[in-house]
């Protein structure tokens, strides 16, 4: 028997939006009284409740008691997101596979890192995906609801399909990673650039939260990555390609800074080299970030040199796009968090000087959360964008 969907009528419609509203609402600035989201929407104090009911009914809010600090005018119910309602997340690298469990409410639940010796393929990195979501649901995930899974994919990512056209580091090709992810899981799937969703976390939670014109650079051990915010709006391109700063040619004002002939940005800024110069193979963001303070000159040199250039490739995105913020984030933080105020001033004194004046570089604030938040956010779109669907 086939099943007849008719389109909303305009008051279902209307309704829906309501409804889409309100979540998101609650689910970007956290727990929200009803009183604020009345104030908020414009919306009557018993639409916003009967709209909320429907929320609670669907399990995707809760409300709790009013705030007893509290003393001035009516108490009313606080509004939040529900934290069993999750999606996973996943970031796939060179050198591990990180998954987590994030949480409406934007808590991550469960995180692992699953170190690897060897390049992941599409296959295997849906199966894995398959395999922990499995595990999760027979013990720490029990009670969740799981609505989908984000990849944050260090590649160039089709946005029409998901297909990861060439991800370069991990010699994927073409891959239609969102349709085996979403096979061997049995969830929708969502796949996007790594720095892309970056952007996207950063933007909506971070250190870009409120900033209507940003260049994000992201540096992993796949490379560098970026995206862009421009007038308040994500900047894909026509393809969804937007943002490979680590593909551009770096000015490099001393020849004796140069370590790779004729190579991109990427090849000069590297977390690879940063890993040499400590003397580790593998880490995560915190581990490379302890070993580089505790280590001596020839890691010191390394970072100064890589300032240098990266100070050159900010000074060009800011001379184009004339961002008000920088965030850098992945090992870009590390170099740039241990004097800020110092890069700042490499990047303004190559910047046109209209376009350096007001520019503030920052950290991601979301630090090693931050790809994970940014690829939950692609999972949980479709719920956000009609949350009775």
């Amino acid at each position: 028997m086939v099943r007849v969907v008719s389109d909303p009528t305009p008051a279902e419609g209307i309704r829906q939006r309501n409804l889409a509203r309100l979540l998101r609402l609650v689910h970007v600035e956290g727990p929200v009284s009803r009183a604020a989201l009345t104030e908020a929407t414009g919306l009557n104090r018993s639409t916003i409740a009967d709209l909320v009911g429907e929320l609670v009914r669907e399990g995707l809010v809760i409300e709790r008691a009013p705030d007893p600090s509290r003393r001035v005018g009516r108490p009313s119910p606080v509004v939040v997101a529900d934290p069993a309602v999750v999606a996973i997340a996943a970031n796939p690298e060179v050198d591990a596979l990180t998954i987590a469990a994030v949480g409406l409410d934007r808590g991550i639940r469960l995180r692992e890192r699953l170190e690897v010796d060897h390049l992941l393929t599409p296959d295997e990195t849906a199966r894995l995906i398959a395999e922990r979501i499995a595990q999760w649901r027979g013990g720490d995930l029990a009670d969740a609801r799981i609505v989908a899974v984000g990849l944050a994919v260090p590649g160039l990512v089709r946005a029409a399909d998901g297909l990861v056209r060439n991800a370069p580091h991990l010699r994927w090709t073409d891959a239609p990673v969102r349709d085996l992810v979403a096979d061997a899981t049995g969830l929708p799937t969502a796949v996007g650039n790594d720095a892309t969703l970056g952007t996207m976390a950063e933007h909506l939670f971070g250190a870009a939260q409120g900033i209507d014109h940003v260049v994000y650079l992201n540096g992993g051990a796949s490379g560098i990555g970026g995206g862009l915010v421009v007038h308040g709006m994500p900047v894909s391109g026509a393809g969804g390609y937007a943002g490979e700063f680590g593909q551009n040619r770096p000015g490099i004002a001393a020849e004796a800074d140069r370590r790779a002939d004729h190579g991109v940005l990427e090849d000069e800024v590297s977390r690879a080299r940063l890993l040499e110069a400590v003397g580790l193979h593998s880490a995560d963001e915190p581990t490379l970030a302890t070993a580089l303070a505790a280590a001596g000159d020839a890691a010191a040199d390394e970072v100064a040199r890589q300032r240098r250039i990266l100070s050159t490739a900010l000074a060009n995105a800011v001379n184009v796009l004339n961002p008000s913020v920088v965030v850098l984030g992945g090992f870009l933080a590390t170099i740039a968090d241990s004097d800020i105020d110092g890069l700042t001033a490499l990047v303004r004194a190559q910047s046109m000087a209209a376009n350096g004046d007001e520019l503030e570089i920052r950290v991601a604030s979301l630090a090693e959360d931050r790809l994970l938040i940014g690829a939950a956010e692609a999972a949980f779109a479709d719920l956000l964008r009609d949350p009775t669907a």
